[in-house]
């Protein structure tokens, strides 16, 4: 029988790429939903609730790998109190649910492979190149990104093989990052975030779902690992190559930093800081990226 990999967040963007990527190459896959879905040959739907603290136990019993992608978008509203218990809950709580049920029953998987940012390294902009050894920030993303990896050690500490996949921003056509951002590039208003200095560590969405492949299939892949690319890429190059992509020059001035921070209040750092991140760890284990040319990559993105 096909070995089965339980997805936390699959029916998201990159839950549903990695759904594909999986059944390609022979896994079944499971799926925790909110809502009552039909399953089919391929794909089997659990119920879960984290506000009611549920979980159907024969989700996790099942399962030989999980891939935990679940969390709510860090960008979607503005930095609440509450919202950054959202943020935060939405990430631990599902780790906390399949803990309790692994130690209740005993019982182990071949690993438990989870989603985390390089928001970890911190909001700001500096020319140090940050790698997994780079220490936790203290601000609102290093500290989440802390306690979201911490909740993974527990279950590290029950003898699973676990590993935490980095994330910089992702890019895929009509998805995630470009869905928010193409809209106003192809109608001729793109402009230049702030400074445009800040760094923005990218990855397409197919070369995510192999590291997470990778991970699924080499028992060496243990511990945190960045998955972008190292290659520089600015906001002012992005966005210069992406208007470029739609016929235009960038004609309009710099949105200043204090019209984001009025607009955007705390979370505008996550758009106005932004710092290299190294991905040589990732690729020492023979991974290789497919899509390392930024230009060639937006226009996959935009076509």
């Amino acid at each position: 029988m096909s070995k089965n990999v339980l997805i936390t967040g699959g029916t998201g963007f990159i839950g549903s790429h990695l759904t594909d990527l999986l059944l390609e190459n022979g896994y079944s896959v499971s799926v925790l939903s909110r809502s009552n879905r039909q399953s089919n040959t391929q794909i089997t739907y659990y119920q879960w609730d984290l506000k009611r603290n549920y979980i159907d136990e024969d989700a996790v019993l099942n399962a030989d790998f999980i891939v935990h992608l679940a969390g709510e978008g860090i960008v979607e509203k503005r930095w609440t109190k509450k919202r950054k218990k959202s943020i935060l809950d939405s990430r631990v709580k599902p780790i906390e649910l399949i803990l309790s049920v692994l130690t209740k029953h005993n019982k182990t998987l071949d690993s438990f492979i989870s989603a985390s940012g390089i928001g970890i390294y911190g909001a700001k902009t500096s020319h140090k190149i940050c790698d997994e050894e780079t220490l936790p920030a203290n601000d609102f993303l290093g500290v989440t990104c802390q306690i979201w990896e911490n909740a993974v050690d527990k279950i590290d500490a029950l003898n699973i093989r676990t590993a935490k996949i980095r994330t910089g921003i992702v890019l895929a056509k009509d998805q995630g990052f470009m869905k928010k951002i193409t809209p106003t590039f192809k109608s001729g208003f793109g402009a230049v975030l702030g400074t445009g200095k800040q760094y923005i560590p990218w990855i397409y969405v197919d070369d995510l779902c192999r590291i997470y492949l990778k991970a699924i299939e080499d028992e060496k892949i243990n511990g945190p690992y960045n998955a972008c690319i190292t290659d520089n890429t600015t906001n002012t190059r992005l966005s210069r190559l992406l208007a470029e992509l739609y016929g235009y020059n960038i004609w309009l001035p710099k949105i200043p930093p204090f019209f984001l921070k009025l607009l955007l209040g705390e979370m505008s750092v996550a758009v106005l800081k932004g710092q290299r991140v190294s991905s040589d760890k990732i690729q020492k284990t023979g991974f290789e990226f497919r899509f390392t040319d930024l230009e060639k990559t937006l226009i996959n993105c935009v076509k």
